[in-house]
């Protein structure tokens, strides 16, 4: 079965730049802003590709502020999984040709341990701390208190969270600090915290880029 018949869209409809954004939504399993997606695999969903990703339902775009930020939707999703059984496309180059032998790969491995494609591909936590981080500072290089940022991903487990606190914070330019004011934190703030060579954190800093 093609993406085609799996969506019911003749697969002719998407270009290899939209095709390719999919496929990086899929792989990320996050939403993602263009300058994410830049940095990530060179490309943006704007203009005529926003619009066309919208409108044929495989990908739903939010203005957050001035920017967009893109996820896949459901039919979105299907479309993915219907690509990994999709012959490469027309003028997909040898890279191109290189990716749908991973996807096909992919597909393998998936039927051979008996997985969906949501338990394969999952997000990048320390990626999703940074964006939340951004989200959630007043400035650029500000501190943001760890029940502020555990509210934010409320989805992720506890002690999934404090793993990829631990992980971010061996970089040198993030930081988990102890509230200086220890009389200024709620119960709240003290359950969230982190605690790390026997002492407890309470607040993220992530220096900004010079």
């Amino acid at each position: 079965m093609t993406a085609g018949t799996e969506t019911g869209m003749p697969e002719e409809q998407l270009t290899i730049r939209e095709r390719a954004a999919l496929l990086v939504l899929m792989a990320e399993a996050r939403e993602l802003t263009n300058a994410e997606l830049r940095d990530l695999a060179g490309l943006t969903i704007d203009g005529d590709c926003r619009r066309r990703l919208n409108d044929l339902g495989l990908v739903a775009s939010n203005l957050v502020g001035r920017a967009y930020v893109h996820d896949l939707t459901d039919q979105g999703a299907l479309w993915c999984k219907a690509e990994l059984s999709a012959p490469r496309p027309p003028r997909a180059g040898y890279l191109g040709g290189a990716l749908y032998v991973v996807l096909a790969g992919v597909r393998r491995h998936l039927e051979t341990d008996g997985r969906v494609l949501g338990e394969f591909f999952t997000p990048d936590l320390g990626r999703r701390i940074e964006t939340s981080y951004r989200a959630l500072a007043t400035r650029p290089g500000g501190t943001v208190s760890l029940r502020a940022l555990r509210e934010h991903l409320d989805d992720v487990p506890a002690d999934r969270l404090d793993l990829a606190l631990t992980a971010l914070a061996e970089r040198p330019d993030v930081h988990l600090w102890a509230e200086a004011d220890q009389k200024s934190l709620t119960d709240p703030d003290r359950q969230a915290a982190l605690v790390l060579g026997g002492s407890p954190r309470h607040t993220l800093v992530i220096e900004a880029v010079r």
